[in-house]
């Protein structure tokens, strides 16, 4: 019944009381976890080259460019392996998003897809990993890279949806703290944690300046960290104008700032794919075009602005597993209630004499949305394989990686984008009088 059956068998007599649907979306973030860790351990150099062992995983590019002769394609076989382990989770995950087409209580027999039947659903997962390194490679990696730059933009949109709300929640916890404990002591922690997010913001902005612009050349380079800049230094003066503290009381350089530092984080994330190594001096470490790569191939590695999506991406993705928001509107936008429908249910909900340390909170309807939360998993893994391999693309022959442009455009669009998204927070109840905001 462990491997079989609903959620609640899966956990131990000494695990606290828990929603079966919280369980439930906890178990498929640890499958998403595992393939993620998995694509980690076959890019790891020494295991990169083991993969020559797998049987047509490498002569296969030979033959799909109509050469008879073997094909060295050493030089981004962990490349290879990421990007089809990406494919198969995308596609566990598209399944299952289709599976779950408008379930509305866990009443519908499709519901007990979503929260049992785990071991079913983990050889699932190992049968579509094990066929998609069988692709041929012909196209596949050129257009599934597209596949992947579409879906991490997705991705970084909801990242900034949930840092945003994250953001407002944490000025207001501290702001009701200070309301009801000692002032001086909160209002002291937020302006400290404030100034530090701006003091990094500022440091990493002097960083950027000195190691990815020169003093002739590198223009984009220049432009992208202006720009951003300035746009962060208006959403900043926005945030505390009287007008926007009028309307949002709880509004402030907190959620400025850590919109701030990302911000930040992402326009380094997109100079250090910029196809220039006299405008990038971590081009070459990661790419195997330079001179010093051309008596042995370089493996690809992925560097500290992937490290540090790494983490992001692990934090978002708990985000959503574990909690809903503390705002009406972005449960609504993510479309996760957990008051709503199925939340009245609890421990006494499950059966009587039961040791069940889970009980099932969805009989009246669903806690979240099923296709949504398998779409936002789909994505993450999308994004989780593009970070991993540094948003590189193989060129035609198969042998070399390149940064493209698009990663760059990528990752600044994105960063405009949260920008706009926080700066509509502030500016939507004097634009929008008659709806609540609260």
């Amino acid at each position: 019944s462990c491997l079989c059956g609903s959620a609640p068998c899966l956990l131990c007599g000494c695990c606290p009381s828990a929603k079966n649907s919280t369980i439930s979306r906890l178990l498929f973030t640890f499958f998403l976890f595992l393939g993620t860790l998995v694509s980690i351990i076959m890019i790891i150099p020494g295991v990169e080259k083991e993969l020559h062992k797998l049987p047509g995983f490498c002569e296969g590019s030979g033959s799909v460019l109509g050469v008879q002769t073997s094909v060295d394609c050493s030089s981004f076989l962990g490349h290879k392996a990421v990007y089809r382990m990406g494919f198969a989770m995308a596609a566990f995950f598209c399944l299952f998003a289709v599976l779950m087409v408008c379930v509305r209580s866990s009443k519908d027999p499709r519901a007990a897809l979503q929260n049992g039947f785990w071991f079913f659903k983990f050889l699932v997962l190992v049968g579509i990993t094990v066929g998609a390194f069988y692709i041929p490679d012909g196209t596949f990696t050129s257009v599934w890279f597209y596949f992947g730059v579409v879906g991490s933009f997705l991705f970084i949109l909801i990242q900034l949806v949930l840092l945003i709300d994250f953001a407002h929640s944490w000025s207001q916890r501290w702001l009701r703290n200070a309301d009801e404990g000692s002032a001086k002591g909160w209002f002291a922690a937020l302006c400290t944690v404030t100034f530090i997010f701006y003091a990094a913001s500022i440091a990493a902005v002097a960083l950027l300046y000195v190691y990815y612009t020169k003093p002739e050349g590198c223009t984009e380079g220049k432009a992208f960290i202006s720009i951003n800049l300035i746009l962060c230094l208006i959403v900043s003066v926005v945030s505390i104008l009287p007008k926007i503290q009028e309307a949002q009381p709880h509004s402030g350089l907190l959620q400025a700032s850590l919109i701030t530092l990302y911000t930040i984080y992402v326009t380094w994330a997109a100079l250090a794919n910029v196809p220039s190594q006299h405008c990038n001096p971590t081009l070459l470490v990661r790419n195997s075009t330079g001179s010093a790569a051309a008596a042995e191939p370089l493996t690809t590695w992925w560097d500290a602005p992937s490290i540090v999506g790494l983490v992001i991406f692990i934090l978002c993705s708990l985000f959503i597993s574990l909690r809903s928001s503390d705002h009406p509107q972005v449960n609504k936008l993510m479309l996760t209630e957990e008051s709503g429908a199925g939340a009245g249910a609890g421990p006494g909900g499950a059966e009587e004499g039961a040791l069940r340390r889970a009980y099932d909170n969805e009989q009246d309807g669903v806690s979240y949305n099923y296709t949504f939360f398998h779409l936002c998993l789909l994505l993450a893994a999308l994004y989780i394989m593009m970070t991993l391999t540094n948003w590189y693309r193989p060129d035609e022959s198969l042998q070399v990686l390149s940064s493209p442009w698009t990663a760059v455009w990528v990752r600044i669009c994105s960063s405009w984008a949260g920008l706009l998204l926080y700066l509509w927070t502030l500016v939507a109840p004097l634009l929008l009088p008659d709806r609540d905001f609260s």
